[in-house]
């Protein structure tokens, strides 16, 4: 097992060296100036839309513009909200929480660009099923030289789907309930094979309904455990406002210098800072990963551009939000430098502050954020599947996607959170080249709306 976990430990981070980091980080800089600042001057009109005045029944699609928004939701906020900040922090020290910011501000300007093409170019079939996505952008979108680009990325993502869908999720349960529950070593393997079939159960149950199912399971599932979750962040926080600057300020001074090894932290270069902000920023919110246009692709919209602006929402409430509460929550418990890692640091940190309180907080999210991310990346699965073998490929995918998720909860952290990593790598690879090769029409899209709208022409339905 040792041999694969250095294998696959090995391939992500080639994967994650500095090019394909200066890909990611700059593909994000490019559309953020190219479209003139959009998560900034867009962000209050995305509120608007998101709160339901522009909604039009009468629209083609099958969710709202919130169910689309949640159902996205329901994918990026999970484990990496939890596990993935603090092994961030475990490896990158607290200055990785910076360019986990970093990743998400860019990253809205990427999420707008792919969600605003998934509505123009999506497909939707006579008995209302949508098609949208990377690989139909890319198809429609561009010279059909690229179609291979397409396939690649409906392969990664039928792939990927295994991994940051359902493998670490089920692996992060087990290993947080096998710790809280201090689980003998005898018993360990049993137990994590019921918590397996127990949530791969569950999992199975929702989705076999397809997107409409999730759409309403997740439109009130994500507020609540969001709520929950910040709420007891928050508490933690409010009970130490005098840590909070001592907090940031290391934040903000280690993204720049070295980390030097402190109790059981083994220190950090700022290239190891960076790259794990990087990578966990884009695990937690995933842009740029092309995740995200294949559920709101399925909006009831006929304006793309609106739906651009409700999926720039995503990264900012994942990770400037809910990733911070639980980073500050790590730093200020002064366990951030324990030398435990994943989600148990999250708990304890939860623990430390709250006794006997915070710890089953973590654990009950983890179990939600866990649950809901599961299910919406069965989803995005079905869709790479779908692109590649129709619509009779997605019944046997499904029964593939449950099996995985029973395995992962029996693997080994470390292996799991590598092949997610390699996954996400290559599924993003494609759709980046695909946002900028298609930038000019996305920058042609946003500028006619946007002065529609100023002539007063894009009003809400409400």
């Amino acid at each position: 097992m040792e041999q694969i976990n250095q294998f696959l430990s090995n391939i992500s981070e080639y994967l994650w060296s500095a090019p394909f980091a200066l890909l990611l980080l700059g593909t994000g800089v490019f559309l953020t100036l190219r479209l003139l600042f959009i998560q900034f001057r867009g962000f209050k009109h995305g509120v608007e839309i998101v709160s339901g005045k522009y909604d039009n029944p009468a629209n083609k699609g099958q969710l709202t513009h919130f169910q689309a928004l949640t159902t996205a939701l329901s994918a990026t906020i999970g484990i990496g909200n939890i596990g993935g900040v603090a092994t961030a922090i475990y490896y990158g020290g607290p200055g990785a929480i910076f360019w986990m910011w970093i990743s998400a501000l860019f990253g809205m300007a990427i999420k707008y660009t792919s969600c605003t093409l998934a509505i123009k170019y999506r497909k939707i079939d006579d008995d209302g099923n949508v098609r949208g996505g990377p690989m139909y952008f890319i198809e429609l979108g561009m010279n059909k030289k690229f179609k291979p680009l397409a396939y690649l990325f409906a392969a990664c993502t039928a792939i990927a789907a295994f991994g940051a869908g359902n493998m670490v999720q089920s692996n992060t349960v087990a290993h947080s309930l096998v710790s809280a529950f201090h689980v003998s070593p005898e018993m360990n393997g049993i137990v994590r094979w019921i918590i397996g079939i127990a949530l791969s159960t569950m999992v199975g149950i929702v989705i076999i309904g397809g997107i409409k199912r999730i759409g309403h399971f997740t439109a009130w599932l994500v507020p609540v455990m969001s709520i929950l979750y910040v709420g007891s962040a928050l508490i933690i926080i409010f009970m130490n406002l005098d840590k909070l600057g001592p907090a940031f300020k290391l934040i903000f001074h280690y993204a720049f210098s070295p980390t030097a090894a402190i109790g059981g932290f083994a220190g950090a270069m700022v290239r190891q800072t960076i790259e794990w902000g990087l990578k966990r920023g884009l695990f937690s919110n995933e842009s740029g990963l092309g995740s995200a246009p294949m559920a709101h692709s399925t909006a009831k919209v006929d304006e793309p551009v609106r739906e651009g602006l409700v999926a720039m929402l995503g990264p900012f409430i994942d990770t400037i939000i809910i990733c911070t509460m639980t980073a500050l929550v790590i730093i200020i418990s002064g366990q951030w430098n324990s030398g435990i890692n994943g989600a148990p640091l999250t708990a304890s940190a939860f623990d430390a502050v709250l006794p006997g309180f915070g710890q089953w907080m973590v654990v009950v999210g983890i179990l939600l954020f866990a649950y809901s991310t599961a299910i919406s990346w069965s989803y995005y699965g079905e869709k790479g599947i779908e692109y590649l073998g129709g619509k009779k490929a997605k019944p046997p995918y499904r029964w593939v996607y449950l099996l995985f998720t029973l395995i992962g909860a029996r693997l080994d952290l470390k292996a799991a959170w590598s092949f997610a990593d390699i996954a996400n790598a290559l599924m993003a690879i494609p759709n980046l080249v695909a946002l900028i090769g298609l930038s000019g029409v996305i920058a042609a899209l946003t500028k006619k709306y946007f002065k529609e709208k100023a002539q007063g022409l894009q009003q809400p339905y409400k």
